[in-house]
């Protein structure tokens, strides 16, 4: 019975993960490909863990415990991993499975050493690769003693390293099995880590070779620095050759030792350079294997770099190879041409993984060609760099919005080698990108802009009417048109000028006033309470909603307690409340407006404000505690009378100034009102997109339903994790795979994990951008100024918007802020984010409550800690932390 519980190495291969672990599965992989070594050996299988686990009733009621046990408990995790362990390593081996690992042990030869290591269901995946959470044991001589470190392995399934990563990876710890690797014991002369792809930078054709003498256990535990070689092309590109004073040998009884190196020997290479390039041969044939980049542990035996056995004697072998996990995904293309792409989520302001329907929506509804990488969007801007013309344009206009992003652009134009030199496009008009050239300049008249709003209207209310009586596949082919509209409307050549003529409005306001006045962002006091603007109007009207609840007791205490309460039964428990209908009514005023708005609103499937009502309650009941009634209509008059006093303030110093000063003055009063007029309706065309979302989620989410109904799908949900296409392909044929439905999730759940880059290469770079100032004190972060003001106050990071918990004068700190937002900035004094540009949502919002913002300040929400004390500088980009 027992041979059952023990399979050879040769014997499995990685789709035998829940049989033997992901790293016995790797191992039995990397067995078959041509040229590679893998030292002998067996693995005891996880239907052996599982026997003996079995016999612990009391290995339940600790699981148990430790299920319900809150992830940052670290001593509670600590004293049940603890017990966990003493449990699993005091069972022991059964007598009949000793007999048949004794027996794989002879196979290897009598008395040979071993290393004995842990291999677990969950590690060495391409989503997760637990690397160092279980343990493994070298150079183990005898079965009784290979028989002990087995059982360790078993019991380090549950080590409090591993447990914990478990629950940050959210894997429930019943999932998991154990499966033991017993391999012949490999003796070095060098021995290190391969990446295939650079982990720093993502690049996929470079690859990194860290080595050491010994044992690679020197180099794991941190005891030596390594010799890092970079190789790219077949070549040794850069190599850096540490001091190596220590080394970890085999003893020959068993057990290792650490050994001081040779101080001749110290500060020579570990391997010659056309070892490193054999190497890395070997291991783009284990990366071609596995159909991704790996991390692969090696060994080289009977030839290092300095002992004259030469490369005819020297062979490797490789004792791991896993996915590495921390890339970012490249986008798929046809060709091998170079690429350098553009984050799109840096631009919308939401960087956060889309589902796969979301990504789908928006690239049928964008008005250029976008690609999907790791759960986000990412535009191909190569031919606009490549062309001397256009590259100009592209440059200013994200060196603008987001300075990181032009640095980024350089450092690859830098470079000279990667974007090829193109012929300036020629595209037609109505597909101009606006780094081409501004649209043809327009008159001021507001009338422009309500125009422009009731074609909107009347555009959304013919959709919300037709879209009605459409089901199955007529409703997808009727989307396909609405999609074309929706474009349309997107690319309106005079919606576009509006929006140019604010901006452009803005930017020539702040040069000229900077250059005549030594004004600094002078626009962003002239557009306080612009008139128009959709999104600031949505953050004030729900002071008047709070306005509303304040003076009802049993609301406000039915609010404090709405976190409890089902969305789908909010509004009518609401009801039941004294005050409650009056209440109610303030709601839905407000999402019948607004309610189609979320957080991440470009991903279609967010949830809405109107289906999720108490996402907006904690924001409320901010507002409750941190206004007087009035608060909406005081703060835009306040506005209005700041942006008055400085338009009659600079225009009298203009006056006054000795060359031209009337000239002068009279050009700024033309683009003060020119400004005016058109900076609110910035924020209109994306109100009105998201107004369309809704529009055809709710269709979506109907079919869905009926797709339900009909036993076609479990949840109607998961058409999130379909792309349209898809999803219109399971209406017409009433069948879905849901292998592929399950698989999506996994995906995202790994793609959230991941932070996107700005600019990424079709190498899988990750080009990060840096500031090239010296104008800022020691210490501060630095960012781009978008709102100008210094406030000093307590930083309050904000990663989810339903869980804000603002006082007056706080300084928001989050990741990115889309207009959805716009209702925390009322009740804050200032604004610091990861993410953004000076014509940004969340700029131009701060611009317009006249708040003190810096946006674009890499790692904010990690480098702030809840709590501190920060200074805010609006007008010269950065961030003081003061304590």
């Amino acid at each position: 019975m027992s041979e059952q519980y023990v399979v050879g190495l040769q014997e499995v291969d990685e789709t035998h993960v829940a049989v033997v672990g992901g790293k016995g599965a790797h191992l039995g992989g990397l067995a078959r490909i041509e040229g590679v070594r893998v030292p002998a050996g067996f693995c005891v299988t996880t239907g052996a863990f599982r026997r003996v686990v079995a016999d612990a009733p009391s290995l339940d009621e600790r699981l148990d415990r430790l299920a319900r046990t809150d992830p940052d408990d670290r001593e509670a995790i600590r004293t049940l991993s603890a017990e966990l362990c003493r449990i699993v390593e005091g069972i022991g081996v059964p007598d009949d499975l000793a007999a048949g690992i004794t027996r794989a042990l002879s196979g290897l030869g009598e008395r040979t050493a071993c290393a004995v290591r842990s291999s677990a269901t969950a590690e060495d995946l391409p989503t997760a690769s637990f690397a160092g959470q279980q343990d493994t044991y070298l150079n183990i001589v005898g079965s009784e003693a290979i028989l002990q470190h087995i059982s360790r392995c078993w019991a380090s399934l549950f080590s409090e390293r591993a447990v914990t990563y478990r629950q940050r990876a959210g894997i429930d710890h019943r999932t998991v099995d154990m499966a033991v690797v017993v391999q012949r014991m490999v003796c070095p002369e060098a021995s290190g880590i391969l990446f295939t792809a650079d982990p720093v930078t993502g690049n996929r054709k470079v690859a990194t070779v860290d080595a050491g003498f010994g044992l690679g256990e020197a180099l794991v535990s941190g005891l030596v620095n390594p010799d890092v070689f970079r190789v790219r092309g077949g070549e040794v590109v850069e190599r850096t050759i540490a001091a190596k004073q220590l080394a970890v040998y085999a003893l020959p009884g068993g057990g290792t030792e650490e050994v001081t190196v040779d101080a001749r020997r110290q500060e020579q290479p570990s391997l010659t350079d056309a070892q490193v390039v054999r190497l890395v041969e070997l291991g783009r044939r284990i990366e071609a294997h596995f159909g991704r980049p790996q991390d692969i542990e090696w060994c080289l035996t009977g030839g290092g770099a300095d002992d004259g056995g030469g490369d005819a004697d020297a062979e490797f072998q490789i004792v791991q190879s896993r996915p590495i996990t921390t890339l970012f995904p490249v986008p798929e293309r046809d060709d091998q041409e170079n690429h350098v792409y553009l984050s799109v989520g840096h631009q919308q302001m939401m960087t956060d993984a889309m589902r796969p329907l979301g990504i789908s929506v928006w690239q049928l509804t964008a008005m250029a060609p976008m690609h999907e990488a790791g759960g986000r969007l990412f535009v191909d801007a190569t031919r606009r760099l490549g062309a001397p013309t256009s590259r100009a344009g592209l440059l200013d206009i994200v060196g603008r919005g987001d300075p990181l992003i032009r640095d980024a652009l350089e450092t690859v134009l830098d470079r000279g080698d990667f974007v090829p030199t193109l012929p300036d496009p020629d595209p037609a008009p109505a597909a101009r990108p606006a780094d081409s050239g501004p649209p043809a300049p327009i008159e001021t008249d507001p009338a422009i802009v309500t125009g422009l709003i009731e074609r909107s209207q009347e555009s959304i209310a013919a959709l919300e009417r037709e879209i009605r009586t459409k089901t199955g596949p007529a409703l997808f082919d009727f989307l396909l048109d609405a999609f074309e509209e929706h474009k349309r409307a997107l690319g309106d050549r005079l919606s576009m000028q509006a929006i140019m003529a604010g901006m452009e409005a803005t930017w020539w306001l702040n040069d000229k006033l900077y250059e005549w006045l030594g004004e600094k962002n002078a626009a962003d006091t002239l557009t306080l309470s612009a008139p128009g603007n959709i999104t600031s109007e949505m953050g004030l009207a729900l002071l008047d909603v709070a306005d509303v609840i304040r003076p009802l007791p049993e609301v406000l205490t039915f609010l404090q307690g709405a976190g409890q309460l089902a969305d789908d039964t909010f509004l009518d428990e609401l009801t039941k409340r004294a005050g409650g209908p009056e209440a109610r009514g303030a709601f839905e005023a407000y999402l019948d407006r607004y309610g189609m708005r979320c957080v991440g609103e470009i991903d279609i499937t967010r949830p809405r404000w109107s289906e999720r009502p108490t996402t907006l309650v904690p924001v409320i009941l901010d507002n409750v505690r941190n206004f007087e009634p009035g608060a909406a209509a005081r703060r835009f008059e306040e506005g209005l009378e700041k942006a008055r006093q400085k338009e009659a303030d600079v225009l009298s110093r203009l006056r006054a100034l000795p060359v031209d000063g009337a000239g002068k003055a009279d050009e700024t009063k033309r683009m003060i009102d020119r400004v005016r007029t058109f900076i609110g309706y910035r924020e209109y065309p994306k109100y009105g997109i998201i107004r369309r979302y809704f529009v055809y989620k709710r269709a979506l989410l109907e079919e869905a339903g009926r797709l339900v109904r009909a036993g076609v799908l479990d949840d109607a949900e998961d058409i999130h994790y379909l792309t349209f296409q898809e999803l219109h392909e399971v209406v017409r044929a009433n069948r879905a795979d849901g292998r592929l439905i399950e698989q999506r999730r996994d995906d995202f759940r790994t793609y959230q994990s991941l932070k996107p880059p700005r600019v990424l290469t079709s190498d899988g770079e990750a080009v990060s951008g840096t500031y090239r100032r010296e104008d800022v004190p020691d210490g501060a972060l630095i960012g781009l100024p978008v709102s100008a003001g210094t406030i000093e106050g307590r930083a309050r990071v904000v990663l989810d918007m339903a869980e804000a918990d603002l006082e007056a004068g706080d300084i928001l700190v989050t990741a990115y802020t889309d207009p959805s937002w716009s209702p925390l900035f009322v009740a804050v004094a200032g604004l610091v984010t990861e993410v953004g540009g000076l014509m940004t949502h969340g700029a131009v919002i701060a611009r317009e409550y006249g708040l003190p913002a810096v946006v674009g300040v890499d790692g904010a929400t990690r480098l702030i800690r809840d709590g501190q004390r920060i200074r805010v500088h609006g007008a010269d980009g950065y961030v003081e932390i003061l304590e």
